[in-house]
């Protein structure tokens, strides 16, 4: 019969062996970056009051695109004025999704206009921007509706004699 202990170790590794490998397995779409731990990721290997000086000291290792690992969440690092132009505006397209927030999603069911994504998030977003411009956004006329609304208000407010 197997000593408690042992038969404890034994679950543990396993499970950590597990980790690393699910962990290694999901890595071959990501950018190369420094090794992980289970659990914390990549928090032991940067510096909390000094993130960009843990940017650079890992992008002379690894290159200007990284990744680290917050907890066991990966996230793509871009360092450098040469990356991030080349993301954002050379391939604009394929850098102008969001990052998922789970619990948003859930309550909104992936709908509205500051969580949403993807073909929901553009035509929520062109919806609003005919809708204000239908009201007058952008054009001049505008202030002269706020000017007459708020002159109306006045006047109301006048015929109350502050009562």
């Amino acid at each position: 019969m197997m000593d408690p202990a042992v038969a404890l170790v034994l679950c543990l590794s396993c499970l950590l062996l597990l980790s690393l490998w699910k962990q290694s397995s999901g890595k071959g779409k990501l950018p190369p970056g420094p090794t992980p731990l289970p659990i914390i990721g990549n928090m032991l290997q940067l510096d909390a009051k000094n993130m960009s000086k843990s940017f650079s000291n890992l992008s002379k290792v690894y290159g200007p695109v990284f990744t680290v690992y917050f907890g066991r969440r990966p996230t793509v690092v871009l360092y450098g004025y040469e990356a991030v132009k080349e993301a954002l505006i050379d391939q604009a397209e394929e850098f102008s999704g969001r990052g998922s927030f789970p619990v948003f999603e859930k309550a909104n069911k992936g709908k509205g206009v500051i969580f949403s994504t993807g073909n929901e998030w553009k035509e929520m977003r062109r919806f609003c921007l005919i809708t204000l411009r239908n009201l007058g956004m952008g054009k001049r006329s505008i202030e002269d509706r706020v000017q007459e609304e708020a002159c109306c208000l006045v006047e109301e407010l006048r015929k109350t004699n502050g009562g």
